[in-house]
């Protein structure tokens, strides 16, 4: 059997045996409704009753009352029930892209062993259970001692009141910081440590002795395809790019802040995410650059032989005279050879073009996009957008 085909970085770990004894998965991660309705079941109706029954979920109550808490409702019922539903979509998606390397001969015979054994290290760290134990313990250090220490903003709030010491939950504020936020922490680190898994096996393919073709019509010596990997991830892009807009909302709404208030903290997220998703693809880099370089040495070698004998026939009284010059395929096989010569010499570095930065940026702003009614009425910023694309 292939080992491209049992590659997946989701389908594993110790949650993932959880979803599957309690009938919330399948074996491919089916069942996706009952997973994100369980566990926003867990994160949000509780903060909701909680707050009705300490009276701080209308306006009146607090400065900043539960059910106005735009960035805990983006939180946790946006973004949340997006980190779960990119799984089944990067599961479909990564298995298909990682069968290229060996389906388009990439992987020579002698280096398929070692391909294989790093398809099986990468499904090792997928499966830790000690990973995913110390990720959760870090959720609850980090979101108990640091976020309860740091978090909010100087108003009376649905979660608790913030003083010179920290914040002081209420009994709201106390399941927020022992469950509805650990769970949404531990989902968006269990992502990052896959990111990680995914950019160390990228690594290891590149060190591999990888078959690349300079003349493969996608100028990128056959390795193209790699351009859909970071594409992959655009659910869990919109899903941080929904944290942040709401985060943003809550401090435009209660703190009097500005959208241009944020500018640095934008720019800042989407640029590294940018770099989590497409600086694994940049160790392919040399490898493509070295490729060139041989493909244009070799192919100009060759296209020298050709153009020398091809002068010797046909202007060095070398040809037969009987053999018609109109229609001889000497000709078209000349233009195609430069055809040839010149996909190699426009062969590119990089396995990502800027489309694909482009399509990437837009999913992680996509969900700021709508602060910017903060700033411009809805027909100003129509008229802007219309300015831009005609």
């Amino acid at each position: 059997m292939n080992q491209a085909e049992n590659f997946s970085l989701v389908l594993g770990g110790p949650l993932y045996q959880l979803w599957r004894r309690t009938s919330l998965a399948g074996d491919a991660l089916q069942l996706l409704p009952r997973r994100v309705i369980a566990t926003v079941l867990l994160a949000w109706p509780p903060l909701l009753l909680l707050s009705i029954a300490q009276g701080t979920a209308w306006v009146g109550s607090v400065e900043l009352p539960f059910l106005h808490d735009v960035e805990m409702h983006v939180r946790l019922l946006i973004a949340l029930p997006l980190l779960i539903a990119a799984e089944p979509t990067i599961h479909a998606r990564m298995r298909l892209l990682v069968g290229q390397f060996p389906d388009r001969g990439l992987i020579p015979d002698a280096a398929r062993t070692r391909f294989d054994a790093i398809i099986a290290s990468a499904m090792r760290l997928r499966n830790s259970v000690a990973a995913e134990l110390l990720i959760a313990v870090v959720c609850i250090v980090s979101v108990v001692l640091v976020w309860r220490m740091q978090a909010g903003f100087a108003v009376t709030s649905w979660y608790g009141v913030l003083d010179g010491v920290g914040l002081q939950p209420s009994l709201a504020g106390w399941w927020l910081l022992c469950v509805s936020l650990p769970v949404f922490q531990f989902l968006v680190m269990r992502w990052l440590y896959r990111l990680f898994i995914w950019a160390r096996f990228l690594w290891q393919v590149s060190r591999l002795e990888l078959s690349v073709m300079p003349l493969h019509p996608d100028r990128c010596g056959g390795l193209g395809f790699l351009a859909e990997m970071p594409l992959a991830f655009l659910t869990l892009l919109v899903a941080l790019g929904a944290l942040l807009a709401g985060m943003i909302a809550d401090r435009i709404f209660f703190a009097g802040a500005s959208l241009t208030d944020f500018r640095v903290e934008i720019a800042g997220m989407a640029a590294v995410m940018l770099f989590a998703l497409l600086a694994p693809l940049l160790v392919f880099v040399p490898k493509l650059a070295v490729a060139q370089r041989v493909g244009l040495l070799e192919y100009a070698t060759l296209a020298q032989r050709y153009a020398r004998q091809f002068d010797r026939k046909w202007l060095r009284a070398g040809a037969p005279a009987d053999e018609p010059l109109v229609g001889s395929a000497d000709i078209q096989s000349l233009a195609d050879l430069g055809n040839s010569f010149e996909v190699v010499k426009r062969m590119r570095p990089l396995p990502f073009d800027l489309s694909t930065v482009l399509r990437l940026a837009g999913a992680m702003l996509l969900p700021v996009a709508p602060l910017l009614l903060t700033m411009f009425s809805l027909e100003e910023v129509l008229v802007r957008l219309m300015k831009v694309v005609l």
